[in-house]
């Protein structure tokens, strides 16, 4: 067992890179869409092929199918949010959490098209709209509505509606939960295409899976973390007002921990703690088994974490994300461009490589508002030392005696110091958003493939 103040070192230089197989990788997110399908055109099979239904006709017959899918996709999304590292290895957990935005947002629109459909084509079927008169099957699918309409607004407006984010995710939490379980009620108590016991057996596979993801998210993950904690031995400030935190494992370290992969971090709290963030781990794994994350104080909880005191206890659920060179072992070179904080998983991969003595030509664009936020800046000129890498600093405001290139980082720059064979280097990039969306527009312009264009998704909620 590691101790507080001891810095492990006895696998250092010794990390052996879990390199992925570019045709497993995506053999694997193949089965998976595949099984997505499969999990949606589920109960359209069984009702199908099942005993004959009749018909209410087209209008409603269609409706119904909407409100099936709809329900089949919104208990996906607990699946696709559980952090099942299964799901989320062949694509990266920011891609995962994208589609799931994306995907419940086709949820509800599916619901809202089968409840309008029923009310302008078969009212009499929703009966009275007053939850304290109507029938209590169709008061729980309005229920169930509500509640996944309230998951889009929040989620999408939470910054408007200044709701912190541990109050946003327990709401967020609550009202799937209830949404999924007035949803199945719903289904069983409205009776139309479950009359069956293979039906009903469908549905209760749904609600069962559901709840078997919901216990290993809540319970029994935060039950490993809680036999594998972490003690902070370090906590160091860089340019930029960052703060590196260093942790140190008092159980087991961190497993099949690829350069540029993040975890999601709780920090003295209990691990069955809602409040927990995705951070970066700026470290290479050769460099282990401590991680380092390196927090701007941009909001009120990393305000709080750049604070911690040495000695402080936390927990670590990770590592997950694809922004990796291990993904990429047939490169012949990289081309990274990072901005402000975006440098930390280009940091974590640049230290691979000088730990790994890799000797494959690099090109780093850095980006800051100014000379003083360039976080570091110091380590990166070392890396310079012991890497092929070319650092080109892009600075907003350069001071006056500044000679280097003056940002944004436009198709004008990009020309200048991305020679024509770099086009078929892997392009990997991490910063704020809009930055991200002018780069991909610069690259394709100059010929880069999307193919060869890998990008952080920094904000996850």
């Amino acid at each position: 067992m590691t101790t507080p103040t001891q810095k492990p070192q006895s696998r250092a230089g010794t990390h052996q890179p879990f390199r992925d197989r570019p045709l497993a990788v995506a053999t694997h997110g193949g089965l998976i869409l595949l099984m997505s399908v499969v999990a949606i055109a589920a109960p359209f099979a069984v009702l199908r092929y099942g005993e004959p239904v009749p018909s209410g006709g087209v209008i409603w017959d269609f409706s119904m199918g909407l409100g099936f899918g709809a329900l089949g996709l919104a208990a996906l999304q607990f699946a696709m949010t559980g952090r099942l590292r299964w799901i989320t290895h062949p694509f990266g957990a920011d891609i995962v959490y994208l589609s799931h935005r994306y995907l419940s947002w086709g949820a509800v629109a599916l619901m809202l098209t089968h409840f309008g459909l029923l009310y302008v084509f078969h009212q009499p079927a929703l009966g009275v709209l007053n939850p304290l008169e109507a029938r209590w099957e169709l008061t729980a699918g309005r229920v169930s509505m509500a509640c996944f309409l309230g998951l889009i607004v929040t989620s999408q407006f939470r910054k408007q509606l200044r709701l912190p984010h541990e109050w946003w995710r327990a709401l967020h939490l609550v009202m799937a939960v209830v949404g999924i379980s007035a949803g199945v009620a719903h289904v069983l108590g409205v009776g139309n295409l479950t009359d069956t016991p293979a039906k009903r057996a469908l549905w209760l596979g749904v609600t069962l899976g559901w709840v078997m993801i919901l216990v290993w998210t809540h319970l029994i993950r935060p039950w490993q973390q809680a036999q594998n904690p972490w003690r902070v031995v370090a906590n160091t400030p860089e340019r930029g007002g960052v703060h590196t935190l260093e942790l140190a494992p008092e159980g087991a370290p961190l497993h099949r921990w690829k350069p540029g992969q993040f975890a999601w971090l709780k920090i003295d709290r209990t691990p069955l703690s809602l409040i927990e963030h995705p951070f970066t781990i700026s470290n290479a794994p050769e460099k282990g088994p401590n991680v380092a994350f390196s927090i701007k104080p941009v909001g009120d909880h990393s305000s709080a974490l750049v604070r911690t005191p040495v000695g402080t206890r936390a927990y670590i659920d990770g590592p997950y994300g694809a922004f990796s060179i291990d993904r990429l072992p047939k490169a012949d070179g990289f081309v990274m461009i990072a901005g402000g904080v975006g440098i930390t998983p280009i940091l974590s991969n640049l230290h691979a490589l000088e730990a790994r003595a890799d000797t494959r030509p690099v090109i780093l664009l850095y980006g800051n508002p100014d000379w003083e936020d360039a976080s570091f800046r110091d380590e990166l000129d070392t890396l310079k030392e012991r890497l092929d890498l070319t650092l080109v600093h892009v600075i907003d405001e350069p001071p006056q005696d500044w000679h280097g290139e003056r940002g944004p980082i436009d198709r004008n720059l990009l020309e200048r110091h991305l020679p024509e064979h770099t086009r078929d280097w892997p392009h990997l990039m991490c910063g704020p958003g809009p930055m991200l969306d002018a780069l991909r527009g610069h690259l394709h312009e100059l010929g880069v493939s999307k193919w060869h264009i890998d990008y952080e998704i920094f904000e996850l909620v």
